[in-house]
């Protein structure tokens, strides 16, 4: 993974852990599970996800929607509850580190399959769950408005939230109990015996640090750590990696393209800068748009979780200042770190377009010039409202100026603006591609308008030459609709490598890939747009509409025949 994110990795291995919800004297009616983060070692205090505590509710998952909801105190739910939270000896020794490092061959042991000898090592060595008590269930009333106002109202239909996809058989109730708890977690406080108290005695204080809300901008990189299936077969799930970045953000409501599965609600995401810091909890893995995957993950921001607790756990449980006082730092508030990536400049020349009821991505290639797709703006003279993030919510009124044809293989549009995009770094037009390099796409898909550009992460998958000549460009970015017309930048330079065409739809099956999409290489559109900027001649760009046959077969996603067929007859 590179150097950069070593210090995320070991403290996201050492933090991450696995929560079980049980009832008491019922170990086979049932097991609820999720992902946590230990905050601290001694006292153990772990925060999970609250979804495995909506069977035990006294009062029913209804309780969660409270308008004055912020937090339950653990009489909530009944008592029969049974909790036990495991983790690996990374995350309670230095020796438990080293012996998960020793390279041997492991077969890893699951639930529901029949055990090897004992002589045969374990694919991950584990400590025994370890039994936990609720202190409380907490929720950030910030982030339930906010996801109400984006994902509520007349979007609340297109939109799904159920740890699988929508056509899994889950009950209406179950989907609705997933719905109620979506922003609520749980502080526990692992019960050590004897043995444990020793082993843990030289783990005194937080086991992380926290990024204050705020101060991790869109595009940076992001590791989240968690156990797919919750307690199903840790020894092969427990603490998986996985790699994003910050896509966007409302308030302590976060995404991520970090690519998540369901178990994983309450793991921990951490920063690469400052390194290793707490950023979030994942909320919800796996988001549905229209029974569209989207490939992002919904998370809640940890620092107002965090302040949350300090204050209910003073007011419910008289004398446990001491106990508040172990929960983990921010980041600058007790230590002297620098808070905040300097972010993308290069992103900032995103722009949103709208073309009367017709909204999608452009970038702003020359102070009065932007680039979008065909069928965003499709008409030439047509007017648009382009809107960009800087300065805040700046809207400017141009006219299509170039639309190319609907048989040509290029998607392409060109908007003039009335007045000029100030403060916008105009990106640097790239000359050559690497496959395998890391790319960033910038866009306007999923939310609109509502939060700004997302930023979505991956690596140029391939490019497809005719002639020598790059005509084509494939990603791995996340891109959804909305995002047509959005830039293709590198990650490493901020050069723009392209304009954002497609995604990708299975059209036997209706299935869409956000993961496989395609760009218009920005090399072929420079000269022709250099051209028009410097003398407004449109020859350039209306050579689009004449692309070779071969080109149109590559966008036709069609295998040219090598020699026409023979007749039989």
């Amino acid at each position: 993974m590179g150097r950069q994110w070593g210090p995320a990795m070991r403290t996201a291995e050492q933090a991450g852990c696995v929560v079980s919800a049980s009832r008491a004297g019922q170990p086979e009616a049932g097991l609820w599970s999720c992902s946590g983060v230990i905050l601290s070692r001694s006292p153990g205090l772990v925060l999970c996800h609250g979804g495995i505590f909506t069977p035990f509710l006294r009062a029913g998952s209804g309780v969660l929607t409270a308008a004055s909801a912020a937090f339950l105190p653990s009489d909530s739910c009944n008592d029969d509850l049974r909790l036990h939270v495991q983790w690996s000896p990374m995350a309670a020794s230095p020796a438990g580190r080293s012996e998960r490092g020793r390279p041997e061959l492991c077969t890893p042991q699951c639930a529901g399959l029949e055990p090897r000898s004992s002589a045969r090592p374990r694919g991950r060595p584990l400590q025994p769950p370890r039994p936990a008590e609720l202190l409380l269930l907490l929720s950030c009333p910030a982030f339930r408005a906010h996801f109400a106002r984006l994902f509520g109202g007349d979007a609340a239909e297109q939109w799904r939230f159920a740890s699988g996809a929508p056509d899994d058989e889950v009950s209406e109730d179950e989907e609705e109990d997933q719905l109620r708890a979506l922003g609520w977690f749980a502080l526990l406080r692992v019960r050590s015996g004897e043995a444990a108290a020793e082993e843990d005695a030289d783990e005194l204080g937080a086991a992380v640090a926290v990024a204050p809300l705020g101060t991790v901008p869109k595009g940076a990189p992001l590791l989240a750590c968690g156990s797919p299936f919750g307690a199903f077969c840790p020894d092969i799930f427990l603490n998986t990696l996985s790699r994003g970045v910050l896509s966007n953000s409302a308030g302590p409501l976060l995404l991520t393209d970090a690519r998540c599965l369901p178990g994983t609600e309450g793991g921990g995401v951490f920063a690469v800068r400052p390194a290793g810091a707490l950023v979030a909890l994942v909320a919800a893995p796996l988001c549905w748009k229209a029974r569209e995957w989207v490939g992002l993950t919904l998370l809640c921001a940890a620092s107002p979780l965090l302040h949350a607790a300090r204050a209910a756990l003073v007011g419910l449980h008289p004398g446990s200042e001491v106990l508040a006082a172990q929960l983990p730092p921010e980041v600058g508030a007790m230590r002297s770190l620098p808070l905040q990536d300097p972010g993308l400049p290069w992103a900032a020349a995103a722009v949103l377009v709208e073309c009367s009821t017709v909204w999608g991505s452009g970038v702003a290639v020359a102070p009065c010039l932007v680039v979008t797709c065909r069928h965003v703006v499709p008409r030439e003279e047509a007017k648009v409202l382009v809107r960009s993030a800087i300065p805040k919510s700046a809207a400017i009124w141009g006219h299509v100026v170039f639309a190319t044809q609907e048989m040509s293989p290029y998607d392409i549009a060109v908007v003039s603006l009335e007045k000029s995009l100030d403060g916008i770094p105009m990106p640097v037009p790239a000359e050559h591609f690497h496959e395998g390099e890391a790319v960033s796409v910038v866009g306007f898909g999923v939310f609109g308008q509502a939060c700004g550009p997302s930023v979505t992460s991956g690596i140029l998958s391939a490019v497809v030459h005719v002639d020598d000549r790059p005509v084509m460009l494939q990603t791995t970015c996340a891109v959804h609709g909305g995002s047509s017309g959005g830039p293709l930048f590198s990650t490493r330079s901020g050069d723009l490598l392209g304009i954002v065409a497609s995604n990708t739809r299975d059209n036997n099956t209706g299935a869409t890939y956000p993961h496989l999409n395609f760009s218009i290489p920005i090399t072929v559109l420079q000269p022709a747009l250099q051209q028009y900027s410097e003398t407004g001649d449109l020859r350039g760009l209306r050579q689009l509409d004449r692309a070779t046959e071969p080109v149109q077969v590559v966008w036709r996603l069609q295998r040219p025949l090598a020699e026409v067929p023979r007749s039989k007859l």
